[in-house]
């Protein structure tokens, strides 16, 4: 059953066609016994990981630029482990058979779902909507940087700090930035203490609460890197 409406496919449909440039796959890590009856002993525990998979599957069926490739985390462990996967379902990108470091943990649903499309028309045409400014402070960046950023769907304010995150990630492979849907991951928002969203962590180290504008976010990110 399509989870688009029409008029929504239609939408996505022209945009896609108008702004998609270069090829781009979609990997998607999940328990592909989701949605299953069957009960596999071992398995993940992944209530979203079927509504993921039919997202992706419907969004890859706009254009013929976009590719879907399914791997389950347990039977493709070794591939999960070189991709540094922990928990799923995780969705990355891959374009010219590079994987970038936009990462997403968590179904991209509700308000996140705008992030997914917007991602997606970045990486295939190869730029983001940085300033010259932060894009050329981030071609310097010459160490691992691991960006967190905690959001629900129903956060209308998430989105900008998932796309700032992702956007400096496109800028440089040694920049990881991960949308981590925190009701899906409960552990995670209890570790990070999490009682707002969004809430961005970098490297551990620092954190920001609440959405904030380009160069603010900057100057955290240097913070992160001098700490």
């Amino acid at each position: 059953m399509a989870l688009l409406k029409e008029e929504d496919r239609q939408y996505l449909e022209n945009l896609f066609r108008e702004n998609l440039k270069d090829k781009l796959k979609i990997i998607l890590f999940s328990d592909k016994a989701a949605g299953s009856k069957l009960v596999v002993p071992g398995r993940v525990e992944c209530p979203y990981c079927q509504q993921t998979r039919e997202i992706l599957e419907e969004l890859v069926s706009l254009s013929d630029k976009l590719e879907l490739e399914i791997h389950d985390f347990l039977t493709d462990e070794i591939l999960a482990k070189k991709y540094n996967l922990d928990k799923i379902p995780a969705i990355l990108f891959e374009k010219n058979n590079n994987v970038l470091g936009v990462r997403y943990f968590g179904i991209p649903s509700g308000y996140e779902f705008s992030s997914l499309i917007e991602d997606i028309i970045d990486i295939s045409r190869g730029e983001t909507q940085l300033s010259p400014n932060t894009k050329a402070f981030l071609a310097t960046v010459d160490k691992p940087v691991h960006i967190q950023v905690f959001v629900t769907p129903t956060c209308p304010y998430c989105p900008r700090a998932v796309r700032l995150a992702h956007q400096f990630a496109m800028e440089n492979p040694l920049i990881t930035a991960d949308m981590i849907e925190a009701i899906e991951f409960p552990h995670l928002a209890e570790k990070y203490d999490v009682t707002g969203v969004p809430k961005t962590i970098i490297n551990e180290k620092v954190e920001i609460e609440g959405a904030v504008p380009e160069n603010v976010f900057l100057e955290y990110f240097k913070s992160a890197l001098k700490a």
